[in-house]
């Protein structure tokens, strides 16, 4: 019997679709979720193809960082996910993506600015930058959890991104988004200078965001 196989199984298949999305590469990258209720999630397991992942082979942890279940090592990464689910009671689903356009951008050292409406609707405004820290690192929690706030994805300095949702199809989500927005913010930068959405707008739908923040904390 495999404890959580259901939500096993969604991370396992989130991870499939993070893979085919393109929004990793190889092992690379790394998926989580909440365990509705108890003090407990479940994340993929450590260098492992994402086509060979089954729900037997996504680790179950505990808020503390021990591993539940035998097998498969947990991501080296599970740190930085148990601290997320700690300080954020509204997430329930974390990814960590190696996409190519977030990735120049944390390269680059540069921000997402709010360009579009959904990066304030569902993200928050815009996407800050974690200063470097490097992986698995206690300095990269520090500063991941710093620059991320109250928002839903944070890039990682030389790195990646991480986005959060309230359950994984909308931090799935979420990464998509932030890909996208980051080829155009990218492509537009190469011709022009990107023009930002109206002030009064971005303060309108970001309250829209606070909205559905403290809605999801509710449930």
């Amino acid at each position: 019997m495999t404890p959580y196989r259901d939500l096993r199984e969604q991370v396992a298949e989130i991870g499939r679709r993070m893979y085919a999305a393109g929004l990793v590469v190889g092992t690379c990258g790394n998926v989580s979720a909440r365990v509705p209720g108890e003090n407990l999630f479940v994340i993929t397991p450590s260098s492992m193809q994402y086509a060979d992942i089954g729900p037997e082979d996504v680790v179950l942890m505990d808020m503390e960082g021990n591993a539940l279940t035998e097998g498969r090592p947990p991501s080296s990464e599970a740190g930085l996910h148990r601290t997320i689910y700690r300080v954020r009671p509204d997430v329930g689903g974390v990814l960590h993506t190696h996409s190519t356009y977030a990735s120049v951008l944390a390269v680059l050292r540069r921000p997402l600015p709010p360009i579009l409406e959904e990066l304030v609707i569902f993200l928050g405004g815009t996407v800050e930058v974690a200063e470097y820290g490097a992986a698995g690192s206690e300095e990269l929690i520090e500063k991941t959890i710093k620059a991320l706030s109250d928002r839903s994805a944070v890039l990682l300095a030389n790195h990646g991104a991480v986005s959060v949702g309230r359950d994984l199809q909308r931090a799935f989500d979420t990464a998509l988004i932030v890909e996208q927005a980051a080829h155009i913010y990218l492509a537009a930068s190469s011709v022009g200078t990107p023009t930002l959405l109206p002030q009064e707008t971005i303060e309108l739908q970001r309250s829209m965001y606070e909205y559905l923040l403290q809605d999801s904390m509710k449930e």
